[in-house]
């Protein structure tokens, strides 16, 4: 359930209407070849984690798999990945909730979320498991619900409705009306929109059986991750135009407003900004996590490492609260643009991370079962993830082939190079790491 939350947020309610105004409908195309790649990506994922719990997740199998240099590499890109996410995820429920009050300036609203979650987040673990599983059901539940109310719109089965055909699917310039250009350019929303759901196996550390909860978790979350995100997009992209102004500001609230149901988009409203708002605290949670492990092992401050009376890493929790205070004053400073700017800035980093995990894989997959530790396998090694490596590849020709998508490849590229320098200096000047 918290795969579902963390992944069922700012990318599927607000980043796929996005998506659809970039590409139209071949978004779908871009969600599908996103989707098989997450598929591979979260098995080898699935494994590693079920025969080597660690809070740090990936970054630490990057670190016994390829070097201390990729573990440091990895923990921050990624730690800066949930930073920018956890960003995303409160613009767009402030933004929601301004429109409801439009006396109350939207960086207020902000805030008042950022210090509810930070108290979440500063008890127990078992309270914010608790907390975020019950928001994760909701989304769930309501997500089906859509499904459902679209089908029959699709088909007209709904009072005063008609069946919808192909006419939004293939009409407005056809189903490819951006070009591959903007089927590449959708690839950075549809990859963003998948992120979160790594959290997974960070969380695993966490639990009583971490093998078997990181099996269940895996086999479980990642179909209904693409039943419900490219079940969405079909529905979106049936019902109204790819290039309609209300699909581009709320795609699932201007579906529902086609069912003619009294209350269902404002009742949907309402949901979008709880799913945004367990999405944020998800992100707390990973984002915390994440630099507490790193610290653990000598990778970031040693007072990262300091553990609560409640359970809970204190300094790294606070300073993702402090970077959730960085994103109010930014909605006071661009409250129009910070969404769109959020959503661009992450895409490519995931495809950094996603190398990591199947080159880790590669490396681990030997070793761990020389050791008797795989209790969950990759299918057809090696061979299915050298052709997951093989379309990350494709998949960054093809972003090339976009200004936009090159800027946020040459961006992360950047970072990336940043952080490789940060991890040499570290590695000559840190003392000895804790064990992990």
């Amino acid at each position: 359930m918290m795969g579902l939350g963390s992944a069922i947020g700012a990318g599927l309610f607000l980043g796929s209407g996005v998506g659809i105004a970039t590409a139209g409908p071949a978004i779908l195309i871009s969600y599908v070849m996103a989707g098989i790649i997450v598929v591979f990506v979260m098995r080898m994922l699935g494994e590693m984690g079920a025969a080597v719990p660690a809070s740090g997740s990936f970054s630490h199998y990057a670190r016994i798999g390829i070097g201390d240099w990729a573990g440091f590499v990895m923990g921050w890109l990624y730690w800066f990945l949930l930073i920018m996410v956890l960003g995303a995820e409160i613009t767009g429920a402030s933004a929601i909730v301004t429109g409801w009050l439009p006396d109350v300036p939207q960086w207020t609203v902000a805030l008042v979320f950022v210090v509810f979650f930070a108290v979440i987040n500063l008890a127990k673990v078992s309270n914010f498991g608790e907390f975020e599983f019950w928001f994760a059901a909701i989304k769930v539940a309501v997500i089906v619900g859509f499904l459902v109310i679209g089908i029959l719109l699709v088909f007209g089965l709904l009072p005063d409705t008609e069946p919808v055909g192909t006419t939004n699917l293939l009409g407005n310039g056809g189903f490819i009306p951006e070009g591959f250009a903007g089927i590449a350019a959708g690839l950075l929303v549809v990859a963003f929109a998948f992120g979160g759901i790594e959290i997974v196996t960070i969380a695993a550390a966490e639990s009583k059986d971490p093998e078997r909860s990181i099996g269940i978790a895996v086999r479980s979350v990642v179909w209904r991750i693409s039943v419900f995100y490219i079940g969405s997009i079909l529905i979106m992209v049936l019902v109204l135009p790819w290039n309609s102004a209300d699909l581009a500001s709320g795609p699932f609230v201007a579906v529902l407003n086609q069912a003619h149901l009294p209350y269902v988009a404002g009742f949907m409203e309402l949901v979008v900004v709880i799913a945004l708002l367990s999405a944020f605290n998800a992100q707390v949670y990973g984002t915390s996590r994440m630099a507490y492990s790193l610290s653990r092992r000598g990778d970031g401050p040693a007072f990262m490492t300091y553990i609560s009376k409640a359970g809970v890493p204190l300094y790294a929790v606070l300073l993702s609260v402090f970077f959730g205070l960085v994103s109010v004053f930014l909605n006071w400073w661009l409250p129009d643009q910070l969404l769109t700017i959020l959503l661009n800035a992450v895409g490519s980093a995931l495809l950094f991370i996603w190398v990591f995990i199947i080159v880790s894989h590669l490396r681990l997959r030997p070793r761990l079962e020389r050791e008797g530790k795989l209790y969950l396998r990759m299918w057809l090694f090696p061979w299915l993830s050298y052709l997951t490596l093989a379309m990350l590849g494709g998949f960054v020709v093809l972003m090339l082939t976009d200004s936009d998508a090159r800027a946020q490849l040459f961006s992360t590229t950047v970072l990336f190079l940043i952080i490789c320098a940060l991890g040499f200096l570290n590695r000559r000047f840190r003392r000895s790491p804790a064990t992990v």
